[in-house]
């Protein structure tokens, strides 16, 4: 069997609880899907992403895994650790078949499935007892559908709610279920380090760490006035965490309002030119995101932090929606030379909104240049989006990121 449930539970337990999520997560994706494709792969160490020492690994398999190669490592050091590793090239378009499978599969078993990433869903089951009975079979039921619809085995965390089924899909990898019911939610909760909170980023956990607190039990014995004048928002949020009782829907796609991408700096930072080469790869990323959900957006807002968390946003408005991360860049630029940097940032982000599809964004310019000039861009952004498509996010990068 490929279950092995951290917790037993029975119909019963599921009764007073305010919702009954599962998270599935696809294990070790894109090399899953080459060994699956190329049956000869079977039990050797597989690696996706760029070949040369250059190149990034975009995923491992297991195998690879026990030699200690991970994800978003130098291929050459993936290659000093495992001298036998595979690299296979990315194959984008066929990993995007296969996520379209798995979410279909979701999809007959709830209206209610919350894609969050190519190989990852969060689906609702609540009010599903009828058809297919208690939550404990329901998810076995989904795992085996899909292992027979796709070939390819997926971890399950079954509890209340999408954090504790998140981190709960975590603990049995690979081909395993975790279940979390709801009277051994704050059991559970109690004995976490607080690093396993998804999204907590290293300087919160740190900073937590500094004042004792190591465990969400920790968390639970502080008082909320205290964890919001320490952290703001986010220390309410940690309490309700500690709890038990942060709860979010299931939220099915909808067009999205805005696209973004920000992240936390292993070092806060005054540093313009290092704050510029963030946003260089951020933009490039937001504007890939853009051009895959076929969309263009008018409005481009930076967002800072500041190392004592106050929180900075800036947006200007275009007279033509763009896709192009170039554009992108040159008006967060534009955004980030108006902001003081007298005191360090701790996470610069950037997004665009006011969408609309690309097939009817915008209105025609006065001006040719400009219209030949956007389209020449247009061209090179797709081209590049063809390459990191095949070979993976590491094989191109603009000059700006490239280091030696």
């Amino acid at each position: 069997m490929l279950s092995s449930p951290f917790y037993p539970a029975g119909r019963d337990t599921w009764i007073s609880s305010p919702s009954v999520i599962a998270h599935i997560d696809m294990d070790a994706f894109y090399a899953s899907v080459e060994i699956l494709d190329f049956p000869e792969l079977k039990d050797k160490p597989v690696v996706v992403g760029g070949s040369s020492n250059r190149g990034v690994v975009s995923a491992a398999s297991y195998r690879a895994r026990e030699f200690g190669v991970r994800s978003a490592m130098p291929v050459f050091q993936a290659r000093i650790l495992c001298p036998d590793i595979v690299i296979r090239p990315g194959r984008m378009k066929r990993y995007l078949e296969v996520s379209r499978a798995v979410i279909a599969c979701l999809q007959s078993f709830s209206p209610l499935v919350e894609q969050i990433s190519i190989d990852e869903a969060y689906v609702d089951l609540g009010g599903t007892g009828a058809l297919f009975g208690t939550p404990e079979n329901t998810v076995l039921a989904i795992k085996d559908k899909i292992l027979k619809t796709t070939g390819l085995t997926c971890s399950v965390g079954l509890s209340t709610s999408k954090l504790v089924a998140k981190i709960a899909s975590d603990m049995n990898k690979p081909a395993g279920i975790t279940i979390i019911p709801p009277s051994r939610v704050r059991a559970f909760l109690d004995g976490l380090p607080v690093g396993k909170i998804p999204g907590i980023g290293r300087k919160n956990e740190e900073a937590l760490n500094r004042i004792g607190i190591k465990t969400l039990s920790d968390i639970r014995k502080l008082s909320l006035r205290f964890l919001e004048e320490r952290f703001g928002k986010f220390g309410s949020r940690l309490r309700d965490i500690s709890r038990g009782e942060y709860y979010s829907p299931v939220v099915p796609y909808s067009q999205p309002k805005s696209v973004s991408n920000e992240v936390t700096l292993d070092r806060d930072t005054d540093s313009p030119e290092v704050l510029g080469g963030v946003l260089l790869d951020l933009t490039e990323k937001v504007g890939r995101r853009l051009r895959k959900h076929g969309f263009r957006g008018r409005t481009v807002t930076l967002k800072l932090k500041d190392s004592d968390h106050r929180q900075i946003t800036r947006s200007v408005t275009l007279d033509r929606s763009t896709q192009q991360g170039k554009r992108i860049y040159e008006e967060a630029m534009k955004l980030l030379a108006g902001c003081s940097l007298k005191v360090k940032k701790r996470l610069i982000g950037v997004g665009v909104s006011n969408l609309e599809p690309a097939a009817r964004a915008g209105q025609i310019s006065l001006f040719e240049d400009k219209i030949r000039e956007e389209e020449k861009w247009d061209r090179v952004d797709r081209a590049v989006d063809d390459i990191v498509d095949r070979f993976g996010s590491g094989a191109l990068k603009r000059g700006r990121l490239r280091r030696e």
